[in-house]
């Protein structure tokens, strides 16, 4: 069963940087599945942080400028990769908060609720600041 309220192992690094984690497999062949998920049927797409951050084929241009103009370290991780390296499992997508440990900064819930990619950017800038 997913853990939602997990405050995952410490790690050494004390400076913040943010964790996506998508609610989709790595490899080519879960890409070419996404795809034509999303051509094909994306109102039952089951990844929302991938919807508000990529286009059917690529990062949408506002996104992909945010990500490299921030202060703050992101990491991007596909759901097998997240839990091969914690051994933990959220309900995906999930976005977390890394300092001293990882906590959830969005959950899917919280995700689902976020209508387009500048409200993200907004949503993550008004909860990492300060």
């Amino acid at each position: 069963m997913p853990c939602n309220s997990c405050i995952l192992q410490p790690v050494s690094n004390t400076t913040m940087k943010l964790l996506f984690v998508y609610n989709a497999d790595s490899g080519p062949i879960s890409g070419l599945f996404d795809i034509g998920h999303k051509l094909f049927s994306p109102e039952t797409y089951q990844c929302g942080l991938c919807s508000l951050t990529h286009d059917t084929f690529a990062e949408k241009k506002i996104w992909k400028e945010f990500r490299e103009k921030s202060v703050t370290e992101m990491e991007f991780s596909h759901r097998d990769e997240f839990e091969k390296k914690y051994g933990e499992k959220f309900n995906y997508p999930v976005v977390f908060q890394q300092n001293d440990n990882l906590e959830i900064l969005l959950s899917r819930e919280d995700i689902e609720q976020i209508p387009d990619v500048e409200t993200l950017i907004k949503t993550i800038e008004e909860k990492t600041a300060g």
